[in-house]
């Protein structure tokens, strides 16, 4: 049962690491590449435009860690507390049905929703205030990203925490109940605590994609109004790379998102053991 995804990442995660010497070299249709060291790299970070973006990277993964994380867990909690069989499967069922959904046509459900005639100023006509374009907006373009990416993963990412949660013996609810214990205060001696390995997990996993920021996401839902507000570092290699032809320029992009990836997933995961005694491994 493993094979297949084994065999998933070794062709689209392994080899391709073999591939990241091009970062150190100058591209040759024919014949050999030159080897050239850290020119790709000197290039890079003295560009105005990569700064632009990294910054933007940046801002927007700290804006999804920021405002994201915790909703999964929230829910989590929040469906624990839903006693009605029946109904707690529907929420979760909803809940869960926008992660199966691609980028292409969320991105178009959120257009038509955002857009001057759509629902969201409907609703701001009928309270009187002007309409907005929000897909043009520089203003509120990020704020689009973060609350269309919480809307299609915080279902999904939910599962992690409601299996933890399921793992609780009763026994402990029943007791806190005993001692006079109300919900908020079984949820903060007893479902958090227990949780607490698999958020940190979770967290730690989630700064290794730190700088990947979502391309499919802002793809679909950048314009040549908001571009410079929403591109970010893989937009930018797959501009420059597969669009201009730069491939080794890409790939020092690419490598350097890699290994600031590496080093905050090693850097949590080593804070984290040593002042919880927790970390992935």
């Amino acid at each position: 049962m493993l094979l297949p995804g084994i065999i998933f990442f070794v062709i689209f995660h392994v080899i391709p690491i073999i591939g990241m010497k091009l970062a150190f070299q100058d591209y040759r249709i024919i014949g050999e590449n030159i080897w050239v060291g850290l020119k790709h790299f000197k290039i890079l970070f003295s560009s105005p435009a990569f700064i632009d973006v990294l910054k933007n990277t940046v801002i927007i993964s700290s804006m999804k860690i920021i405002f994201i994380f915790p909703i999964p867990i929230i829910l989590a909690l929040m469906v624990n507390e839903v006693r009605n069989g029946p109904y707690r499967k529907y929420v979760q069922s909803v809940s869960y049905l926008p992660h199966f959904l691609s980028w292409v046509v969320i991105a178009g459900i959120w257009i038509s929703f955002l857009s001057p005639n759509g629902g969201i100023n409907i609703i701001r006509e009928f309270f009187q205030l002007p309409s907005l374009d929000f897909m043009t907006s520089k203003e509120h373009i990020r704020w689009v990203l973060v609350f269309s990416e919480m809307w299609r993963s915080a279902g999904w990412d939910s599962i992690l925490y409601i299996a933890a949660i399921m793992k609780i013996s009763p026994q402990l609810y029943e007791a806190a109940k005993l001692d006079g214990a109300n919900t908020l205060q079984q949820m903060r001696y007893i479902t958090l605590p227990a949780m607490a390995s698999t958020v940190i997990t979770v967290f730690i996993l989630n700064l290794g994609f730190f700088m990947n920021a979502g391309f499919d996401q802002v793809f679909n839902l950048m314009n040549d109004s908001v571009i410079s507000k929403v591109d970010i570092l893989d937009t930018y290699v797959y501009r420059i790379g597969l669009l201009n032809g730069q491939y080794a320029y890409a790939t020092a992009a690419s490598l350097f998102k890699g290994v600031i990836g590496l080093v905050l997933i090693l850097s949590t995961h080593f804070l984290s053991k040593r002042f919880t005694g927790k970390g992935v491994w």
